[in-house]
């Protein structure tokens, strides 16, 4: 408790989100019960297989444990795959709204990009190699990073908000998906890729997407911390006036963090395509409330100027944990939507109730230093 009262969470924002998500980790491992799941082990070859004992009756019939419904290996596999998808995307998304901006067709922009891809790839079917995949992933890419290119570029030289050219484009990319993909689900991919993605180390759990989303936040954060570019783009989200007037390019800026969340979209769709082995115009549907909600809680703050990628990262994880809780406590999933709206609206109130702190404690501040001045007594003339 005494480090706890020592603990300066100003210096270190993201403290308090890994303090929240640790607790959550002890009231879903305490409260969520446990549940009774097969028993696997690993054969020669070296794949799991379900274990199998013998009865009283001398037959072999699988083996059963009873394990805790969170900390399980099955659970943790689950979190850990899902936050890797949505982790990526919030990271990209919290370089816009970093400055001040928004982007409504992450989902839209995923769904096109993935498609794009699958189109590429299936005709080479499950045999195809290494340039049947190199094609398919340079086009996910490419076609996310178009799409985020004709956000920026649309946001910049019309002078248009960019919730309103976004949610246009949000609509405008799902068409295209839908239109590409003629409301069929694409498959068929080479398997040396597929296999590469949904490669694990432990359980199920796939270690390449983590490796990604890991080197995408070190990245992230280090190109916002250590990087003549990350300061200007919290100069942006700042004070946009200000910057224009010290010679800097905003709407250079700000047609670069429209591409890099484009990027992050189709990195994900990338993962997306390896792990899920198919996809459709019906992709990401939604991802835009959960990738803006996971930047919002992670810290970055939707008027601008405030934001990390390791806040991101942490926002992400504690949705996916809410989302995992709920289905561990027995709440039906039809709320979901409806919890992700409350802790979006609760994070963007924190956000307002500290920014008014701030400005009463430097009011306060700066009057004491006024009194202080005033009060002093004159400088005896030598």
């Amino acid at each position: 408790m005494a480090f706890l009262g020592k603990l300066n969470l100003s210096k270190f924002p993201e403290g308090g989100l890994i303090i929240v998500i640790i607790v959550l980790g002890l009231l879903l491992a305490v409260f969520g019960g446990e549940i009774q799941r097969p028993k696997f082990t690993t054969n020669p070859e070296g794949k799991r297989v379900r274990l199998m004992v013998v009865n009283q009756a001398g037959q072999q019939v699988p083996a059963f444990e009873r394990v805790n419904k969170f900390f399980n290996p099955e659970t943790l596999t689950q979190i850990a795959k899902d936050t890797s998808f949505f982790a990526i995307m919030a990271i990209g998304m919290t370089f816009v709204i970093i400055t001040g901006g928004i982007d409504l067709s992450v989902g839209s922009t995923y769904a096109v990009a993935a498609v794009a891809g699958a189109l590429v790839m299936s005709p080479y079917g499950p045999s195809g190699g290494n340039t049947a995949t190199a094609l398919g992933v340079l086009t996910t890419i490419g076609v996310a990073v178009l799409a985020g290119f004709l956000n920026g570029a649309m946001i910049v030289g019309l002078s248009v908000h960019p919730f309103i050219i976004t949610l246009g484009t949000m609509a405008i990319y799902r068409g295209i998906a839908f239109i590409l993909a003629q409301g069929q689900s694409i498959g068929g991919f080479p398997q040396g890729f597929r296999d590469f993605i949904r490669q694990g180390v432990i359980a199920d759990l796939s270690l390449v997407p983590l490796i990604v989303m890991v080197t995408i936040c070190v990245l992230g954060g280090t190109l916002l911390s250590r990087m003549a570019v990350g300061r200007k783009i919290y100069a942006v989200g700042g004070n946009e006036i200000a910057t224009r007037f010290s010679g800097i390019q905003v709407g250079g800026v700000k047609l670069l963090v429209y591409i890099l969340s484009g990027l992050s979209a189709g990195i994900a769709a990338v993962l997306s395509l390896g792990y899920y082995g198919a996809a459709s115009s019906g992709d990401g549907q939604g991802y835009e409330l959960d990738v803006i909600a996971s930047a919002v809680v992670g810290g970055a703050s939707l008027v601008g100027g405030k934001g990390t990628a390791l806040g991101a990262f942490l926002g992400a994880i504690i949705l996916r944990l809410i989302s995992t809780g709920m289905v561990i406590l027995g709440i039906p999933q039809n709320y979901s939507q409806i919890v992700t709206g409350t802790v979006v609206i609760a994070a963007v109130l924190l956000d307002e109730l500290n920014r008014f702190l701030a400005n009463r404690r430097l009011l306060a501040t700066t009057a004491r230093d006024k009194k202080e001045i005033a009060v002093a007594p004159p400088a005896v003339q030598a």
